[in-house]
């Protein structure tokens, strides 16, 4: 009897964790959980990088430890931004590919190379094809799909 409580009760942490950690996981490597292929999240936001389409990828010397991933940047400056305000920086689905969301595949880690702004968003792809359907076709179509399936995995 003490071995299924044991037993019960394991299950039921696991279940927690498990749940807790689905609210607010964040696309990263396997190894160093590094969050958008440690690419500088707050860099995406400036026009230059906008305009070029370029990735900006982070330095060691500037790690922030944000729902258990290390988000990497390039200056401290943009490490403080991020400090400050991670909602607004951070993309949308926590990284998670956004095609893959609104094709109900769900959670598919990205490396942080693929990316766009939609609306005043910022969106990052598995891959470039996923990023062409979106500007190809109806985005805000694809994003409501989307929004449905993050929060159905984010609740459970």
């Amino acid at each position: 009897m003490k071995q299924v409580i044991t037993l019960c009760s394991f299950l039921i942490a696991l279940a927690m964790a498990s749940a807790a950690s689905a609210t607010e996981v964040v696309s990263k490597s396997y190894w160093g959980e590094k969050a958008i292929g440690s690419h500088d999240t707050v860099a995406y936001h400036d026009p230059q990088v906008r305009e070029t389409h370029q990735q900006v990828k982070g330095k060691k010397t500037f790690i922030v430890k944000h729902l258990d991933a290390n988000w990497y940047f390039a200056s401290q400056a943009s490490a403080d931004k991020f400090s400050a305000n991670p909602e607004k920086y951070r993309p949308l689905y926590n990284g998670h590919c956004a095609n893959a969301l609104s094709l109900g595949e769900g959670l598919i880690p990205t490396n942080g190379k693929i990316w766009e702004f939609f609306g005043d968003e910022l969106h990052l792809f598995y891959a470039e094809a996923g990023r062409q359907r979106w500007l190809k076709g109806d985005w805000k179509s694809y994003r409501k799909v989307a929004d449905l399936a993050w929060e159905k995995l984010k609740n459970g």
